[in-house]
Parts: C-alpha cells; sequence; structure tokens
C-alpha cells in the first residue's frame, strides 16, 4: 500500500472525526459541554469552529488542488488542539482517557509531516537575500 493512500485514509477518517466532534460542540446546548474541566463555553465553541476548519482543512485543499498548503496546516493546528486536549483530559483526572486524544494528535501529526512536501521551502541563498532587504 503507497504512502499516500495511507495518508488519504487517515486524513479520511481525521477529517469525519473533527467535523463530528466540532459539530457537536457547535450544537450541543451549554449545559451538555461540562467536561472533566470547566471550560468557558465561548471557549469551547471556538475550539469546536476550529475543529470543523481543521477537518476541512485536511481534504478539501488536496481534493480540489487549491492551495494545498492548507493540509498540513491545518493537521499542525489540529495537533496543538489535541495537545491540549489531552493536557486538560490528564488534568481532569482521567490519565487513561487522555490516551485517545494523544493518538488523534499523533495521526494528525503524521498526515502533517507526510504532507509536508506541500510546505514552500526556502534555500538559504533565498532566506540571506530575503533577510538583508
Amino acid at each position: 500500500m503507497r504512502i499516500n493512500t495511507v495518508l488519504w485514509v487517515v486524513q479520511g477518517l481525521l477529517a469525519a472525526l473533527f467535523l463530528f466532534a466540532g459539530g457537536v460542540k457547535l450544537v450541543l446546548p451549554a449545559d451538555a459541554l461540562v467536561g472533566p474541566v470547566a471550560l468557558p463555553t465561548l471557549f469551547l465553541r471556538f475550539i469546536g469552529v476550529m475543529e470543523v476548519l481543521g477537518g476541512l482543512g485536511l481534504v478539501l485543499p488536496l481534493a480540489l488542488r487549491i492551495r494545498p498548503v492548507l493540509t498540513p496546516l491545518a493537521a499542525s493546528g489540529l495537533v496543538i488542539i489535541m495537545a491540549g486536549a489531552t493536557a486538560v483530559t490528564v488534568a481532569g483526572g482521567q490519565v487513561a482517557a487522555a490516551g485517545v486524544p494523544l493518538l488523534v494528535g499523533v495521526l494528525a501529526a503524521a498526515v502533517a509531516y507526510g504532507r509536508r512536501e506541500f510546505l514552500p521551502t526556502a534555500r538559504p541563498a533565498q532566506l540571506t537575500r530575503a533577510f538583508q532587504n
């Protein structure tokens, strides 16, 4: 199985997960969003929006071939969200449950790393000229 196929499968599964999780955070009432650590409702709504946008960003830029650089950036942003989710879960005393956001974060990091070829790269000479101007 080619790595590109594996990345597409992981991207699709992560996109579905984040679209669902973000959508739930956006439509549930505030009292239903209570977790192990009390977080402000507005912050949870913000995280929901970021998860939905990240889920779309995992698939749409590459699928539509429009700004494919957004895919590894979306994956990187989701890694940050999952690092926060892992920390909040551990802080809430649910150390065993922290494995789920940790695993999702590792998968998102794998997508970010696997799709890094779409990130712009600059040669040292280009960087030198850029900082001289």
